[in-house]
């Protein structure tokens, strides 16, 4: 017979916004960072050099890979540059 488990709202809700859950998003952020960076499309490589990662807290910890180059859409639409860099990561 299963047992049931009753989860903890508030405990669940500190754990997915703690320091703990952030550090292991980075990791993956920083390997998909660099394998976006790598994947060169852009001929003034503005694209690739805006490429960073912004952190923010909704109601759990995120981490996104975003672009500051004004064509960053078109390359990503285009090439699927953030895309596969998140596939090989």
């Amino acid at each position: 017979m299963a047992n049931r488990v009753k989860l903890n709202s508030a405990g669940m809700a500190a754990l997915l916004k703690s320091d703990e859950v952030r550090a292991l998003l980075q990791g993956p952020a920083a390997n998909i960072l660099a394998a976006a960076k790598a994947d060169t499309h852009d001929d003034t490589y503005a694209y690739e050099a805006g490429l960073h990662i912004e952190q923010a807290t909704t109601d759990r910890a995120v981490t996104r890979i975003v672009s500051g180059d004004y064509k960053g859409h078109i390359l990503e639409a285009r090439y699927g540059i953030l895309s596969r860099a998140l596939d090989s990561a």
